[in-house]
């Protein structure tokens, strides 16, 4: 090889091994979790769990301990957020899985409305 050629390009050799783990699958349009979705094992799914693919196992044994964020599960199967998605989607259509919408944040409340409750209350009741 001369030094002024360069060494071919492997383009798929990164991708090949995402699309085997999610078993060419897509994300449904109905399943699409936001990060802090929070997933969890249904309870009595541990044999069904074993005949998974070892990545999907990997989520299981995760999640049937309590609830866990969708990014969290990314973070410690070390799995892009996508394939853990797809993952999440296909355990759930199975029924291993159950998946909470994220709490939605708090409404922000008067603050001076709030302190006139605190005041009225300290006044009636001599607090």
């Amino acid at each position: 090889m001369h030094e002024d050629q360069e060494p071919p390009l492997e383009l798929t050799s990164e991708l090949v091994p995402l699309f085997v783990i999610a078993k060419g699958r897509d994300l449904p349009a109905d399943h699409e979790y936001s990060r802090t979705a929070l997933v969890t094992a249904q309870e009595g799914m541990s044999a069904a769990a074993r005949t998974l693919t070892p990545e999907a196992r990997e989520v299981m044994d995760l999640v049937s301990d309590g609830l866990l964020s969708v990014a969290e599960v990314a973070g410690r199967t070390q799995l892009p957020l996508g394939i853990v998605r797809i993952l999440i989607a296909h355990l759930a259509e199975v029924g291993l899985v159950f998946v909470r919408p994220p709490t939605p944040r708090a409404v922000a409340h008067d603050r001076a409305l709030l302190q006139a409750v605190v005041d009225g209350l300290q006044k009636s009741f001599g607090a």
